[in-house]
Formats: structure tokens, sequence, C-alpha cells
């Protein structure tokens, strides 16, 4: 449902508001517009953490795997879901994978410039939310207590 012009240029954060609209039509309601895919994929489970793991150096698929396992609070992760993972952020241009022909061939996965430079935008983020712990922390059993 479509909110008239109008109506949002009333509301008292209305020119925010008509702003944040404008932006998001400006991507033509597609669903894999990488403004709204790239957002996704930044608050899915395990995206985010692979990127962060590759800032750190060029890793086999395997070796991610553990490294996920040793540092993810979450599950371990499939082996179906970090290639599902890994090619999607290939797809956005984030990673790179680099195939040696060996027997067997060897499979590496590193950041590209472009992944670089996402994941430190949002180093900036995790940085906000450290430095945030307590206060979040407060308000959450602030918000319990209160029958939340």
């Amino acid at each position: 449902m479509k909110v008239p012009a109008d109506e949002l240029a009333s509301l008292p954060a209305g020119a925010i508001l008509s702003g944040l609209v404008h932006r998001m039509d400006s991507h033509d309601h597609d669903r894999e517009a990488p403004v709204r895919e790239v957002m996704a994929r930044l608050g899915d489970r395990w995206s985010h953490l692979i990127l962060l793991i590759l800032s750190a150096g060029t890793f086999r698929h395997a070796t991610l795997r553990r490294l996920i396992a040793a540092i993810s609070s979450e599950k371990a992760i499939s082996q179906r879901m970090l290639t599902l993972r890994l090619r999607a952020l290939e797809r956005d241009g984030m990673v790179v994978r680099a195939i040696t022909p060996t027997v067997p061939p060897r499979v590496d996965y590193s950041l590209t410039p472009l992944g670089a430079e996402f994941v430190n935008l949002t180093n900036g983020l995790l940085r906000w939310i450290e430095q945030h712990d307590a206060e979040i922390q407060e308000n959450r059993r602030r918000f319990e207590a209160d029958g939340g």
C-alpha cells in the first residue's frame, strides 16, 4: 500500500520519510536490486562473518568452515550453506574464488577490494555495537523486567 506524498509530507518526519520513499523507489522495487540484497545479506546469519574472516586472509572452504565454527555462537555452518553464501558474495563481487589446477583442485577464497571496503564500513557498525553493549544489555534487562 503506497502512502500518498502529501500524507507523508504532513507527518512530523515527513521530509525524511519522503526522502526514504524516493530513495527506495529509485530501485523500482526490484527484489534483486543490490540495495535490497546486500542489506539482507548483511543481516543474514553467515555472510558478514565470512567477510570478517576473509578480511584476515585467503582461506580454503574447509578452513573457512572450521573458523566459522570456532568463532560463531551459532551451530556449525553446513557445507552447502557455506557454498551458497560464498557464491552469493562472489556474485556481488565481494569475494573472489581462485582455483589452482592441481589434483585435487585447490580452491581459495579471498576478499575483493569491494569486499574489503564493505568490511571496513561494517567494522564501524561493530565498534558502535561494542561501545553501546552495556547500554543495550541494560535496556534488554529493563524491558524483560517490565514484562516485555
